[in-house]
């Protein structure tokens, strides 16, 4: 772990935050419930559309954090994770959110998987440099 400012664990604490109250809000009727209670009733059905792509990019704020706390392993995924968010985000409004708890997953996978990698990699790196 590196021993920066503490912007990582901010980081890392708001993307899994907001990965979490995107995927509860996503796959429960809790928002929906809020927002007829409220009276917006309307705007229920354009919620997918903000959700899912507020879904992605917390995880993707979630990769960066981990990178950025790892010390910064390997080549920087700023642009590899914009481009999957926009690319997720895109194929889900394209599929009309046919694949959406499965793409969800994956994506959520695929953070764990990167998680794993810097941990095990930077780890090494740590032995092999004397860190």
């Amino acid at each position: 772990m590196s021993k920066n400012n503490g912007s990582e664990k901010k980081m890392l604490k708001l993307g899994i935050a907001g990965s979490l109250v995107a995927a509860v809000c996503c796959f429960t009727p809790l928002l929906v419930w809020g927002v007829v209670g409220i009276g917006l009733g309307g705007l229920v059905g354009g919620l997918d559309y903000v959700l899912f792509p507020m879904l992605f990019a917390s995880l993707g704020l979630v990769a960066q954090a981990l990178y950025l706390d790892a010390g910064r392993f390997g080549p920087p995924p700023k642009w590899i994770i914009v481009i999957a968010v926009v690319v997720l985000s895109v194929g889900l409004i394209w599929f009309d959110f046919r694949f959406a708890l499965g793409i969800s997953i994956g994506a959520a996978g695929l953070v764990g998987l990167y998680w794993l990698y810097l941990a095990r990699n930077s780890h090494t790196t740590e032995t092999r440099t004397g860190r």
